[in-house]
């Protein structure tokens, strides 16, 4: 299960009371409803109730941008991954190189050094919004090099690899099929619909009498190649226009092999700055996914912190807590939540929940607001949040 729910509730003489509270209550017998950990969140500075209801509605909007950023990231991760064979997705999804998602979120704490406690709540969100756009531009910018030639080398296998209409006969054909170096025959390359091979060896002669007789050869499938001479080609190119054969592009053989000669080179070269690129590339996306990650969870803690104190007021006393709910006990652990902080807000529990929404800088509908802060955070990286 990677749904998670991150609560706060008011210090029961001391936060530590209320996480043991919480433990106790959430123990069905001999069976957990929830797994419960502590998210510690420093003495932030409060500043002014101006500040922090504003600050409230932006961090609201940040939030859900920096989700979109990490998921974008581990998305684009998959893809790659996919491509390059540089293993699953779960085992690089990592923070710091080695911790999974669910586990720097269930041990949470600030990054002192990364988000000085001194500073405002309002420079330390936009020192994160910051970040985070910077990580959202270099990955499309890196993505869109990677996925433009990604393009290429597909466009390439189309050529090699597809049926006769897309695919470039250049590497098909062989010398001995061509006249070369005629001042006034051409070798033309046709393709004919299996269905009609044989009324194209019956009728080929007799589309113009510039045609060399019994010059057709089958040299791949269903190609066929002819000899004429190059006075009559509008000629063909106007009768082909009228039926099911199609001319390919008709060049001289010396041009065709020097073609494949380029395509081949231009192919590899092409797989080879891939090959080049996707190192750099997987290890970009692995170390930006933690990073944007860790703006995620700091803003989340933001959240909280500004909401808690907006609910319970001053002196800050609250205790935030990442629970876990078990599989299929999300209703019996709501109901244990209620009865624990139901006394916080007697109106969110009776169905009346207007008040509740008039609360400045909540921003919350009337389905997601409790009596206890509340956010649920779902680590399943490759789908949308569910809400």
């Amino acid at each position: 299960m990677n749904e998670y729910w991150l609560i706060s509730a008011p210090g029961d003489k001391t936060p530590q009371n209320t996480f043991e509270k919480l433990n106790h209550a959430t123990k069905n017998g001999n069976d957990k409803l929830s797994e419960n950990f502590k998210f510690s969140i420093p003495d932030l500075k409060v500043g002014t109730l101006d500040v922090l209801v504003g600050l409230s509605d932006d961090l609201n909007k940040i939030d859900t941008y920096t989700e979109s950023i990490v998921r974008k990231t581990a998305s684009t991760l998959e893809d790659v991954l996919e491509t390059s064979s540089k293993g699953n997705l779960s085992e690089n999804l990592r923070i710091g190189g080695d911790i999974p998602p669910q586990v720097y979120a269930q041990k949470f704490t600030w990054d002192l050094a990364k988000y000085p406690v001194k500073q405002p709540l309002r420079a330390i969100a936009d020192v994160i919004s910051k970040d985070v756009t910077h990580i959202e531009e270099e990955l499309k910018t890196r993505y869109n090099k990677y996925n433009n030639l990604k393009g290429n080398l597909q466009q390439l296998e189309r050529k090699s690899t597809g049926s006769l209409l897309t695919r470039n006969v250049a590497d098909l054909v062989k010398k001995e099929d061509f006249v070369l170096d005629s001042e006034y025959l051409i070798t033309l390359a046709v393709i004919v619909p299996k269905v009609l091979a044989e009324d194209w060896q019956k009728k080929y002669e007799t589309i113009t009498d510039k045609v060399v007789p019994r010059s057709s050869s089958l040299f791949f499938f269903n190609s066929f190649s002819k000899i004429l001479t190059k006075k009559c080609v509008p000629t063909l190119q106007h009768y082909t226009k009228a039926t099911n054969f199609i001319i390919q592009n008709f060049v001289l053989i010396s041009f065709l092999l020097q073609q494949t000669s380029n395509n081949d080179e231009f192919k590899k070269k092409h797989f080879t700055f891939m090959i080049y690129l996707q190192g750099p590339l997987v290890k970009w996306l692995k170390i930006n996914f933690g990073e944007a990650f860790v703006a995620w969870m700091h803003i989340k803690a933001l959240r909280v912190f500004v909401e808690s104190v907006l609910r319970y007021g001053l002196p800050v006393n609250f205790q935030a807590m990442l629970v876990r709910p078990i599989k299929k006990n999300h209703k019996r652990l709501r109901e244990v939540l209620n009865q624990l902080y139901g006394h916080l807000d007697s109106t969110a529990l009776s169905g009346d929940k207007m008040s509740a929404m008039e609360i400045p800088g909540l921003n919350l509908t009337s389905s997601d607001y409790y009596p206890y802060v509340f956010y649920k955070i779902t680590l399943d990286m490759l789908e949308p949040q569910r809400i």
